[in-house]
């Protein structure tokens, strides 16, 4: 009797690791019962089977997620999935604290797929190994995303020779713009067309600030950016490091210390000053997220620009003047920039998903704009929309180009052509298409940024004396390097241009 329980519980077993097995090694419906043995005896089935779904990882920039975040990338991963069989995990680093995060992210080693980055990392951190080689790839893989970007836009992102980023098709060249409230325009009876100067903004700032009261601040400033576009005029190489340039109309394309010449250090000065007077936000060195109104601003931007900025500073009008631009450098098309992970399991995917990205129109709307219906509405089919919120918080510049994009309300309708004709009418900067190779420099050129990481808040923002803060930036940059760097970017110029 025992010996037969003994048995009977063996076979029950082995009955259920048969089972487990079956279950685990067969993809098959219990009901099918359609399958035929073909001639190397592996069994067929006509039941369909189902491909895993690669989920990847993009780091993009913007500011604080909203409730709806999940639903919207969501409705995001279920148009992706049926179009090519790919989804997206979207990391948010905020304004603040992009710089830190993404240079983290890259030291460590923390796995990605797909991540936005610009001129003042991409050559540093292709130099380290971080980013794949899609020079083939992208051609091969996205063709369509290939040859909607001119050939001097990718141009701009190589180096070696070789992609090793998708640019982002925009106002790829610089257009600088300044900003302003209307309604305080026409309180202080501001001449704003004709404000092309730092020293055009004195009278109207010291105005306002009279006007308005101790508590504002016409100049509000945060430190990542300090006073955006005051050294436009100085082409930075993509080193992303402000203190060594080339004048962007120099025939000669020298390299030079970019805070020892006199037009920098006026402007700087005048800045120091606005500090003082209050013009400028006292906490602007350790500031790391921008007000969502300001009564001025100056940014990187393009016609119809100040139709989104309106609604998110929740006011009826901001009027603008160009000042500067428009202007090809290498620099301003690594402006913006996506890459894929080295490391990425998903290369072939990810090149898809960014092609998508960059070719519809559909999927182009939800990453700039939200969930539809709740952060916006479309007008005209995918061309024109309404903003019906101000809380997304994915900056659409930093994720593919402009030209499927649709037209915000209030936005002249030919926006975008507007955009293009920009970039067609571009002068270029005089060492266009150069790009420093760091790779004899690493040391220098990271021992440098620490030392201007100590000053560049507080000088920028106009926080710190620049007449007595440079010569110590100087010293100490020279200490750590500069001449070398600037030895060596001169040699490389010289020899590309030669």
């Amino acid at each position: 009797m025992k010996n037969t329980l003994k048995f009977a519980s063996t076979l029950c077993i082995l009955a259920l690791m048969l089972s487990l097995l079956a279950a685990c090694g067969s993809s098959k419906p219990a009901a099918s019962t359609a399958t035929n043995e073909n001639e190397s005896g592996t069994t067929a089935t006509d039941a369909p089977t189902t491909k895993e779904i690669p989920t990847l990882v993009w780091w993009l920039i913007g500011g604080q997620v909203p409730e709806n975040f999940s639903k919207a990338v969501e409705q995001m991963n279920e148009y992706t999935a049926e179009k090519i069989g790919v989804k997206v995990d979207i990391k948010v680093a905020s304004w603040g604290e992009w710089d830190t995060k993404i240079n983290t992210i890259v030291n460590t080693g923390e796995p990605f797929d797909m991540m936005f980055t610009n001129n003042t990392k991409y050559s540093k951190q292709v130099a380290m190994g971080a980013f794949a080689d899609i020079t083939d790839l992208v051609q091969s893989e996205a063709p369509e995303l290939y040859k909607s970007i001119p050939t001097k836009v990718w141009d701009g992102v190589k180096i070696g020779g070789k992609y090793f980023a998708v640019p982002t098709y925009k106002d790829s060249s610089l257009t600088q713009y300044w900003v302003f409230d209307d309604k305080l325009v026409q309180k202080y009876n501001i001449d704003y067309q004709n404000i092309k100067t730092m020293q055009d903004l004195d009278k109207p700032f010291h105005d306002m600030k009279a006007g308005e009261g101790k508590s504002f601040y016409p100049l509000q400033l945060i430190q990542g950016e300090g006073f955006p576009g005051i050294l436009n005029n100085y082409d930075d190489m993509t080193l992303g490091f402000n203190p060594i340039g080339v004048n962007v109309e120099d025939a000669s394309r020298k390299v030079v210390s970019v805070f020892e010449q006199p037009e920098v250090m006026t402007n700087l000065k005048l800045l120091h000053q606005w500090y003082k007077d209050g013009i400028v936000n006292p906490d602007a060195p350790t500031k790391t997220e921008g007000d969502k109104y300001r009564a001025f601003f100056s940014a990187q931007a393009f016609p119809g620009a100040e139709a989104g900025w309106q609604i998110t500073a929740g006011i009826d009008k901001y009027v603008m003047t160009q000042i500067f631009g428009p202007l090809y450098t290498t620099s301003t098309i690594q402006g913006s920039m996506n890459v894929i992970s080295a490391n990425s399991k998903y290369k072939v995917e990810a090149m898809k998903y960014l092609q998508l990205v960059n070719t519809d129109p559909k999927l182009r709307n939800m990453l700039a704009f939200g969930e539809l219906g709740v952060d916006y509405m479309n007008i005209d089919g995918e061309k024109s929309i309404e903003r019906i919120s101000d809380t997304w918080p994915l900056a659409a510049y930093s994720q593919g180009t402009f030209f499927n994009l649709a037209v915000t309300k209030g936005a002249p309708l030919d926006q975008w052509e507007q955009v293009k004709k920009l970039n067609e009418q571009a002068a270029s900067s005089s060492v266009l298409g150069f790009a420093l190779d760091i790779g004899e420099l690493q040391t220098e050129v990271a021992n440098c940024q620490a030392v201007y990481d100590k000053y560049r808040y507080e000088l920028l923002t106009g926080a710190s004396d620049p007449e007595k803060v440079i010569p110590k930036l100087l010293s100490e940059l020279k200490n750590a390097g500069m001449d070398k760097i600037m030895q060596v970017a001169q040699e490389q110029i010289n020899n590309y241009f030669k």
